[in-house]
C-alpha cells in the first residue's frame, strides 16, 4: 500500500483491507510512504492511497498518470470515498492471490 504522509484515506484502506484479507492465507500487506512526485512515478502510485497487487494498481484507469495527490474510488452505491469498497478489494485479492 502506498500513501502520502497524513493521507486521510490510508486508515480507511487499511481497515477495509483487514476485512478483505480475513480468511485469505498468506496475504501480506506492505506499507510505504511516498514523499515526492518522482517516487510516486517510480512506484506506480496513482494517488493516495494506492494498493499495488503483484506490482500493479488494479484500480487504475486507462491512461491515468502517477500522482502525488489524494485519490477517490467509486463505491458500490455510486458514491466516492478515499478507498475502494471492501467487496472490490476482496474480489481483486481473491483473483490475484494477494498483494
Amino acid at each position: 500500500m502506498l500513501a502520502i504522509p497524513g493521507c486521510p484515506g490510508a486508515a480507511l484502506l487499511e481497515e477495509r483491507l483487514a476485512d478483505a484479507i480475513r480468511g485469505l492465507p498468506g496475504v501480506r500487506i506492505t506499507r510505504r510512504v511516498v514523499t515526492g512526485q518522482a517516487e510516486a512515478e517510480e512506484a506506480g502510485m496513482h494517488g493516495s492511497p494506492t494498493l499495488l497487487v503483484g506490482g500493479a494498481d488494479p484500480f487504475a484507469q486507462a491512461g491515468q498518470q502517477p500522482a502525488l495527490a489524494c485519490r477517490l474510488y467509486h463505491q458500490d452505491d455510486g458514491s466516492l470515498a478515499p478507498a475502494p469498497p471492501a467487496s472490490e478489494l476482496r474480489r481483486v485479492l481473491t483473483r490475484t492471490g494477494g498483494p
